[in-house]
C-alpha cells in the first residue's frame, strides 16, 4: 500500500508538470507574473544567502586551519579545501536545502491557501490553465536567479575566509590566497550552476504540488507546508549523490 500511495503520488506530480508546461494564455501576464516570481522567491532570498555563506566559509576557513595544516602539508592547503568545499557542495546544495526551508514553505503555503480558500477553483471555471498561471512562473524564476546565487554564495565564503585571516589573525592573507588560487578547476563553478538548476526546480516544483493538491483547510496547509519542505530536502539530497557522481 505504501509503494502504491507513493507511485501514485508520483504519478500525480507527473501529470501536474504535464500542466504546467504549457504555452501560457496571455504572455504579458506571464511575464508580470516571472518577474514577480524571480524577485519574491530569489532576490529577497540573497540576505540570508550572503550571511549563511559569509560564516561558513569563515568557519570552513578556521577548521581547515586548526584541524588539518601542519608543518608536513603545504601552507595553503587551508585556502584550497575551504574553496573547494565552498565551490563542490555548498554553494549548490547545502544553499538549496536552506532555500527550500524558505523559499519551499513560501510556495506550499501560497498555492495552498489559493486551493482551500478555492482562488484556484475560480481560475478553473474562468478557463484559465491554474496550473501554468501558478506554477510555471515559479519554477522559471527561481531557475533563473538560481545560478547568481550560487555565486553570491560562493563569493560570499570567500569573503568570511578572508575575514578570519584578517580579523581573526587564524593563517596569513598571502597564504590563503594562495590556496584560492592554487589549481583551480573552473568546471567546479559549472558543475555547482548545473546542480543547483536541478535542486531549484525541486524546490519549486515540489512544493507547488503539494500546495496545489491540498485539501481541507488552514491546519491541512501547514501540514502541506512541512511535507513539501521535508521531501524536497530529500529529494535535493538524493539527486545530489548521483549528480555529483555524473557531472565528477
Amino acid at each position: 500500500m505504501f509503494i502504491q500511495k507513493k507511485l501514485t503520488t508520483f504519478g500525480q506530480y507527473i501529470m501536474l508538470m504535464g500542466r504546467t508546461f504549457s504555452m501560457p494564455e496571455r504572455m504579458r501576464m506571464f511575464r508580470k507574473q516571472y518577474v514577480k516570481e524571480m524577485s519574491q522567491l530569489g532576490i529577497d532570498s540573497i540576505g540570508i544567502v550572503l550571511l549563511i555563506s559569509f560564516f561558513i566559509g569563515a568557519v570552513i576557513c578556521i577548521q581547515m586551519k586548526v584541524n588539518i595544516e601542519s608543518p608536513w602539508m603545504p601552507r595553503w592547503v587551508a585556502g584550497y579545501t575551504t574553496r573547494e568545499i565552498m565551490l563542490l557542495e555548498f554553494s549548490s546544495s547545502i544553499m538549496c536545502l536552506i532555500l527550500a526551508g524558505k523559499v519551499g514553505s513560501n510556495i506550499a503555503s501560497e498555492i495552498g491557501t489559493m486551493r482551500v480558500t478555492q482562488q484556484i477553483d475560480a481560475l478553473e471555471i474562468m478557463g484559465v490553465n491554474s496550473a501554468c498561471y501558478l506554477i510555471l512562473p515559479k519554477i522559471l524564476g527561481l531557475l533563473t536567479i538560481m545560478p547568481i546565487l550560487v555565486i553570491f554564495s560562493s563569493g560570499m565564503g570567500i569573503v568570511g575566509a578572508y575575514g578570519t585571516a584578517y580579523i581573526g589573525h587564524i593563517m596569513p592573507p598571502d597564504d590563503l590566497t594562495l590556496g584560492l588560487q592554487h589549481d583551480f578547476i573552473p568546471w567546479f563553478l559549472w558543475m555547482s550552476i548545473i546542480k543547483s538548476q536541478f535542486f531549484a526546480f525541486i524546490i519549486s516544483s515540489v512544493p507547488a504540488f503539494f500546495g496545489y493538491t491540498v485539501e481541507g483547510g488552514s491546519v491541512n496547509v501547514g501540514k502541506a507546508s512541512t511535507d513539501a519542505v521535508v521531501s524536497s530536502s530529500m529529494l535535493i539530497l538524493f539527486s545530489d549523490i548521483f549528480l555529483t557522481q555524473l557531472l565528477s
